[in-house]
């Protein structure tokens, strides 16, 4: 009996604690009903007021004011990664340099490597064959000025007094009282820019040994690109979060397709901005005409503008020297092959992959010059071009230029393109 009633007693004790378990139970629910109701009347409220809102503010703005602040986000990252770069430009411009030489280069090295040479073997015979042809061309723009000084001089005094005969002859009728009150002015001006002519000079001299240790550096960078570019590649590759990896290194291997693309298509353009010009030249006698035709091609690599400037500096020499109508022809040719190149060859060799409107081109080089001067010009357009592609790649995943230059996602980092193995 005793028993009996101690588990009676236990019982209840256990039935006590289920109802008082199950009277917090319905107390929460409420609660959590009533939150929810409290929930749901701010939802309606806040829903209210974002309907006010936008009866009040135009959705045209509101867009725009969307895609303000993200615009100077964007902005201000760029502007942030520019002033790195500019305070790094002892380093940051050699490191462009040389990654666009081993684009350049990178076709031989693979060639050499499926020949069966080692790869640090190859890295070393192209490096030192695209140096032997630099070289080459420079040693043949100095060559030609310096032996052909005296020719050059002595032709463009006879063209200088030609012209001044032209001027005060001809159906101008200047005076000679006029033309020397102009070279009287010149030679004032000049004399009055010594102080800063001699500053510039000076500056010149500090430039050249930057040039030399950047000329270092670019060639470093350069070589290991060739020799280890995967490696190096494989670490970049790490530093991005895993999620993003396999865009990013496929967006890096189209971007960087389209900078041997362009590198490739530039070296042709500028064989072919040389030698019509260079071939005029010799027909009619210009001095120098082997220097003027290294010219073009090296000033070719600058899209353009290169082209322009050093065509005026042909054009000019060949007025100077041989005469007007021989100037005009060389004029015509140098037109026309311009034509040419920007109608046919560069959206044949060019194509889809690297395409840039011409607009884009121009904006991009002018603001490459008010950054880098004319390093900036030379980089701006394969960086561009290069970008064009990364982004593409790493926001749609395979874009149509990928798929015509027949780019797939990768995953290993032996297949990133940055290195003599794509």
């Amino acid at each position: 009996m005793f028993w009996t009633r101690r588990a009676q007693a236990e019982i209840e004790t256990r039935l006590d604690g289920i109802r008082h378990e199950l009277s917090s139970s319905r107390a929460e629910l409420a609660a959590s009903r009533d939150a929810e109701e409290d929930l749901r009347t701010d939802l309606n409220l806040q829903r209210e007021r974002a309907a006010e809102f936008d009866r009040a503010v135009p959705r045209g703005i509101q867009i725009a004011a969307a895609w303000s602040w993200r615009v100077l986000l964007i902005a201000a990252l760029i502007a942030g990664i520019g002033w790195l770069a500019a305070r790094l430009s002892a380093v940051t411009i050699p490191l462009a340099i040389g990654i666009m030489l081993a684009a350049g280069l990178v076709p031989i090295a693979t060639r050499l490597m499926k020949w069966g040479v080692p790869r640090p073997v190859a890295a070393v015979i192209t490096l030192v064959g695209g140096l032997l042809i630099v070289s080459g061309f420079l040693t043949l723009i100095v060559s030609q000025i310096a032996g052909q000084a005296d020719e050059l001089g002595q032709r463009a005094m006879e063209g200088f007094h030609q012209l001044m005969t032209w001027l005060n002859s001809g159906p101008l009728q200047i005076s000679q009282d006029q033309i020397n009150g102009w070279l009287d002015q010149i030679t004032k001006y000049l004399r009055e820019q010594q102080a800063t002519i001699a500053r510039y000079a000076t500056t010149g001299a500090g430039a050249v040994g930057n040039f030399l240790a950047g000329m270092i550096l670019a060639l470093f960078a350069m070589f290991f690109m060739l020799y280890d570019g995967p490696m190096i590649w494989k670490w970049l590759l790490r530093l991005v979060p895993g999620a993003a990896r396999e865009r990013v290194d496929g967006g890096g291997k189209s971007g960087w397709n389209s900078l041997v693309e362009y590198v490739r298509a530039t070296v042709i353009v500028a064989a072919v901005d040389a030698i019509f010009p260079l071939i005029a030249a010799l027909i009619m006698g210009v001095p120098m005409a082997p220097a003027l035709g290294a010219l073009l091609f090296l000033s070719a690599f600058v899209p353009i503008v290169g082209i322009l400037v050093s065509g005026a500096v042909v054009t000019l020499i060949t007025l100077v020297t041989v005469g007007p109508i021989q100037a005009l022809i060389m004029l015509g040719v140098i037109v026309i092959v311009n034509q040419l190149e920007g109608n046919v060859l560069q959206p044949m060799l060019l194509g889809k992959a690297v395409s840039l409107h011409p607009l884009a081109v121009i904006f991009g080089i002018t603001i490459g010059i008010s950054v880098g001067g004319i390093v900036g010009a030379l980089l701006v357009v394969p960086m561009m071009a290069f970008a064009k592609s990364f982004i593409g790649y790493a926001v749609e995943g395979q874009t149509k230029e990928s798929e015509a230059a027949g780019v797939e996602p990768a995953t290993d980092a032996e297949d990133a393109g940055l290195s003599p193995a794509t």
